[in-house]
């Protein structure tokens, strides 16, 4: 039986070198056997706007309903974004905030601090661009956007382990630099991990 991976993109410019990685990706998974879906969130049609937070449901957009669809036949997720601010682009942080939903991903338990991982039997890859050192990002800022996708969001709904990959420093790289990481990208999409 073969993995069933979902790759997330979550960076708007379909320029972006996060597209080249996506698609390495992509060729190095499909090449070892394994049936991939993609959401692009930049092409969905949403309000990335969770207006009412969880006091009220805001309906869920047809292609929401079809990501999340994605999101519950995949094994393994690979989210590809780059780091702004320290954190995930607007976009992707909207997507998370109106699909990773109460009675969705996870489940509050009535009178309990505690709660229902309703993810859980999925891993996952964080595949992270950068435009300055991995280490510096990690040990000097304390990796951010790490800290809020991998531990508050995938792991909170049960999806472990969740593996991270750091690329950069991607501003004033050279081809050849961009070259080495793509080949890189594509070898992990054959390990499939």
């Amino acid at each position: 039986m073969s993995k069933k991976i979902l790759i997330i993109n979550g960076h708007p410019n379909k320029d972006s070198f996060n597209f080249g990685i996506a698609e390495v990706y992509k060729r190095g998974a499909e090449s070892s056997g394994a049936e991939i879906q993609e959401i692009i969130i930049a092409d969905l049609n949403f309000n990335p706007n969770l207006q009412f937070g969880y006091q009220k449901r805001t309906e869920l957009e047809p292609d929401l309903l079809n990501a999340w669809e994605k999101i519950q036949w995949a094994d393994h997720l690979v989210w590809i974004h780059p780091v702004w601010w320290g954190g995930l682009p607007a976009i992707t942080k909207g997507f998370i905030d109106r699909l990773f939903l109460p009675g969705f991903a996870f489940q509050y338990r009535e009178n309990s601090p505690f709660w229902d991982k309703l993810l859980m039997g999925k891993t996952a890859h964080i595949i992270t661009t950068l435009d300055q050192p991995a280490l510096f990002y990690r040990f000097y800022f304390r990796r951010p956007s790490v800290n809020q996708l991998k531990r508050s969001v995938l792991q909170f709904c049960g999806i472990k382990p969740v593996k991270v990959s750091y690329i950069g420093i991607v501003k004033g790289s050279t081809p050849e630099m961009r070259e080495k990481w793509l080949k890189k990208v594509e070898n992990w999409g054959r390990k499939m991990k």
